[in-house]
């Protein structure tokens, strides 16, 4: 089912191990071109253009667009008592994890009268995309909008696509989780064109453009957020889910084998990756993955996704060879079953998990930590939602006249240096009769 990467008796550089990772590269260009397309679409018609994309991809017409707020309390209302209590949980722990993210502000006096102030400031308005195809998830409500509401963010849009079997609403569980929430702005609208949407504004639905875009979602609703990248702020491109396992002899096949399942079963484009010097296990675990895959609700879905060419069981050397592809693969989920874990070493992961008891399925829902997490390769450079990706940093320097002083005639010397003299004759101009 999964293909089989060997790189055992290879020493490879930092490129020959990227050009080995396995990844669906022509679904993410083929989704680059045609999330373009969609996002200037609805720049440019707005509400028609919407509605046009709603029924051709959701099979949905004549639906509320803009939420009304009747819907959202109906959908609390209906929803059932164990699901409210594992979103209040969930809500509890995020929250407490989330808070720990914010920076306090601190002060740096760097002589008498001259102090410099680093303080935090939200950003006011959020657009938050939420996915609703192949699943649902109200898990994702709760790890995109308490981080926001942590930094202290004013304002959150939500949005999620109309589903054709609750008559153009958005899934109720969503809608329970928004209201849990407070959030009372929200768009049944989905894809890349949501993502359009909230970055541009829709004058006849009354959406204002977002300052940050954030959620995750499928390959195209990725390639949206980067086009609209410099227009609005966005989180990493959460795109189709990776799981990446490093393991030896000690796992047991069946726990590797399960997760991969679980991640598999998110879409036909999801990454199912086991990185192991162990022969043995990587046999055991192809041998699990019979067994359990024709078994799970999602079969054909994980069949796709583990067979397909962004999903491998790859045999190396020793864990340190394991532990330099994981780095240059830098998966969203990151699963380490070693008998000497090495955690420090694992450099680039969206979110780490270690041992037996710590499935990524206890990150996507309770433990805490936020499950949008940057995908392509993406955690080498960037981080998972936090309270952060809505927080500014910003400078507030105050001086009184003597520390200006100070540091007058170095201000002068500089601006010389630099031809731009008009800078030292404004400092100068504080000191003039």
């Amino acid at each position: 089912m999964l293909q089989t990467i060997d790189l055992r008796g290879r020493t490879l550089s930092a490129s020959e191990l990227l050009a080995a990772v396995p990844r669906a590269e022509m679904a993410r260009e083929a989704a680059l071109t045609a999330a373009a397309q969609i996002v200037h679409d609805v720049a440019a018609r707005g509400e028609q253009a919407l509605r046009e994309q709603a029924e051709r991809f959701d099979g949905v017409t004549d639906h509320s667009l803009r939420v009304p707020a009747s819907h959202l309390d109906e959908a609390l209302a209906a929803l059932a008592p164990e699901v409210r209590a594992a979103l209040d949980e969930a809500i509890v722990r995020v929250r407490a994890a989330s808070a720990a993210q914010v920076p306090p502000p601190t002060t740096t006096e760097l002589a008498p009268g001259a102090r410099v102030v680093q303080r935090w400031q939200p950003v006011r308005r959020v657009g938050v995309y939420v996915p609703g195809g192949k699943a649902v998830y109200p898990s994702s409500v709760v790890m995109n909008v308490v981080p926001a509401q942590v930094a202290g963010v004013s304002v959150v849009a939500l949005a999620s696509p109309p589903q054709r079997e609750f008559g153009g609403r958005i899934h109720p569980v969503i809608l329970a989780a928004a209201r849990l929430l407070g959030v009372d702005e929200v768009y049944a609208m989905g894809g890349a064109g949501a993502i359009g949407a909230l970055a541009y504004g829709v004058p006849s639905l009354d959406l204002d453009p977002v300052d940050v875009v954030t959620g995750p979602g499928n390959n195209f609703v990725a390639a949206a957020k980067r086009a609209v990248a410099g227009l609005v702020g966005t989180d990493a491109e959460a795109g189709a889910t990776e799981i990446l396992i490093v393991a030896d002899d000690s796992a047991q096949p069946a726990l590797v084998a399960a997760d991969l399942i679980s991640q598999a079963e998110h879409d036909e484009q999801a990454s199912a990756v086991l990185v192991t010097p162990s022969v043995e296990l990587a046999e055991r675990v192809s041998a699990e993955l019979t067994i359990r895959q024709p078994r799970t609700r999602h079969a054909e879905r994980v069949a796709a996704a583990l067979s397909g060419p962004q999903s491998a069981i790859v045999l190396v050397d020793d864990v340190d060879q394991a532990i330099a592809f994981s780095n240059a693969y830098a998966p969203e989920h990151l699963e380490i079953h070693l008998s000497e874990p090495r955690v420090d070493d694992f450099v680039n992961a969206g979110a780490v998990f270690v041992g037996d008891h710590a499935p990524v399925s206890l990150g996507d829902y309770l433990a805490g930590s936020n499950h949008v997490l940057p995908t392509g390769g993406q955690a080498r450079y960037a981080s998972g939602l936090s309270a952060s990706t809505f927080l500014r940093p910003q400078q507030v320097i105050e001086y009184d006249r003597a520390a200006l002083a100070d540091v007058r005639d170095a201000i002068v010397t500089l601006a010389r240096a630099e031809a731009l003299p008009a800078h030292g004759e404004a400092v100068e101009a504080r000191f003039e009769d």
